[in-house]
């Protein structure tokens, strides 16, 4: 049964109303692309994970879902930031673009972006993920990979590009999803280049990286070549509410998030900027 209390529809059990006071979020912002020539990988998204927020009936909340920050088909240069997620008052950092050839360093973000030839990783910002990899400084060896949520970027060897740090694991959709992983640091003239993190990042490459997983704030693979072609971009990010299932669905949403129940909780998923009402 129900009942409306203050004009708002809630949830009642045994009589005693039930409104959403608290929900659990996951919000991940977009991944930094990957560097060009000598590229660093992307750094991961920023990832943020909490129970017991408090929300207000009636209440309408922003949701950004930030986009990935763009590989880049102009050589010795870094890839873009990713954008910035956001639910309400939680915000989490793009993450960083790789670095690049010319001393061009990872930039900093939610994780690093990896080393470019001869720099420095980027850094990542405490409670949402993690520094990007080194660079060996050698000429013609690897780059290193981007930060992830779970782990640093590996440092690049004289022999392979550094993989992207590992992403985090969270079940708040229902079943167990690896998100925010770093993007692999490329190899200058062949493999092997390092591998994208676990949490959708790409994975680094002489001449065709991978961009990062849409909708896990994976960071883009790094580029390692000086002839024509571009770096990859970082995946969008992602934000995911969900309350017990025995409350009522939230009383409206805008950008069309995915809505289901699974087990005991009410989930709402988005994939696109949008709005949510409780």
């Amino acid at each position: 049964m129900s009942k409306r209390v203050g004009g708002v529809l809630s949830a009642t059990y045994n009589g005693l109303n039930y409104p959403v006071t608290t929900v659990e979020y996951l919000v991940v912002a977009g991944g930094g692309g990957g560097g060009n020539t000598h590229g660093g990988g992307g750094g991961a998204g920023g990832l943020l994970t909490a129970t017991g927020f408090t929300v207000t009936t009636g209440t309408t909340y922003t949701v950004t879902v930030g986009a990935g920050g763009a590989g880049t088909s102009t050589l010795s240069t870094r890839g873009s930031s990713g954008q910035n997620s956001v639910f309400a008052s939680i915000a989490a950092n793009g993450g960083g673009g790789g670095g690049s050839y010319n001393a061009l360093s990872g930039l900093s973000g939610g994780s690093g972006g990896g080393a470019g030839y001869g720099a420095s990783a980027g850094s990542g910002i405490a409670g949402q993920g993690n520094n990007g990899g080194d660079d060996t400084t050698v000429a013609n060896y690897g780059t290193g990979g981007g930060g992830g949520a779970g782990s640093v970027g590996v440092t690049g060897t004289t022999t392979a590009g550094g993989n992207g740090g590992t992403g985090l694991v969270s079940s708040i959709s229902g079943s167990p999803v690896q998100y925010a992983g770093g993007g692999g640091g490329a190899l200058y003239t062949s493999s092997p280049a390092g591998l994208g993190g676990g949490g959708g990042g790409g994975n680094g490459n002489a001449t065709n990286p991978t961009t990062g997983l849409a909708n896990t704030g994976g960071g883009g693979g790094g580029r390692g070549s000086d002839q024509a072609g571009s770096s990859a971009a970082g995946g969008s990010g992602i934000v995911i509410i969900r309350y017990p299932s025995y409350l009522l669905p939230v009383a409206s949403t805008t950008g069309s998030p995915e809505t289901y129940i699974t087990g005991a909780w009410r989930v709402y998923k988005f994939v696109a900027s949008g709005t949510i009402t409780f």
